[in-house]
């Protein structure tokens, strides 16, 4: 039985700083570098603290954050903080995504629908993990650029729409998970009309 998280984790995000990584030597090709960088951010931000599902933690190596983050933001993709987007959002802290991803219980073949689809990051990680994604931006420039992003990265197990995520996606419906991941002060009936009968909450 897959497990739902709507609302629960939508509470707004305390900010934690983290301590920025150290830099590889200069000789290091460069996406070695990356893979260095992500695999130290999951022994230390994440099963470090406390993560234990291994799709997620698979998952989370696997996706390239860096890609994800604004250009100016590359360098620090992998510490454990949120980062801005435009259109004055943010892309949440790798532990976060993580965290709400060992939530669903994942597994191949779930189907998820998130709301709050921003960069994609989140998206592309339950993605990894085998589910199949619906995700939902209510800020169009955002969604459009996330679903070129997902598409170039080669994740084609995510279906993106630019909609209001209050009302979900109905035709799509139901849902085993969903996960929002935009603060809100109560969770839209129509959220829980489209899981499905035997998930919990």
């Amino acid at each position: 039985m897959h497990r739902a998280v709507a609302l629960r984790t939508a509470l707004p995000i305390v900010i934690l700083l983290g301590i920025g990584w150290a830099l590889l030597p200069r000789r290091a090709p460069q996406e070695d570098l990356y893979a260095d960088r992500r695999e130290r951010m999951v022994r230390v931000s994440i099963s470090g603290q406390g993560i234990r599902d291994s799709l997620t933690l698979r998952a989370m190596r696997r996706v390239p954050r860096h890609e994800f983050v604004l250009p100016e933001d590359v360098d620090r993709a992998y510490g454990d903080y949120p980062l801005p987007l435009t259109h004055g959002q943010t892309i949440s802290q790798p532990y976060i995504v993580a965290y709400m991803t060992e939530v669903l219980q994942p597994e191949p073949g779930m189907k998820a629908l998130e709301v709050g689809t921003g960069s994609g990051y989140q998206a592309a990680v339950l993605a990894a993990t085998g589910a199949e994604v619906f995700t939902v931006e209510i800020i169009g420039a955002l969604a459009s650029s996330a679903a070129q992003r997902l598409r170039r990265l080669g994740y084609d197990a995510v279906k993106t729409r630019h909609a209001d995520g209050f009302f979900g996606w109905e035709e799509e419906a139901p849902f085993d998970a969903i996960i929002v991941t935009a603060a809100a002060g109560f969770i839209p009936p129509p959220l829980l009309d489209q899981l499905e009968p035997e998930a919990e909450w």
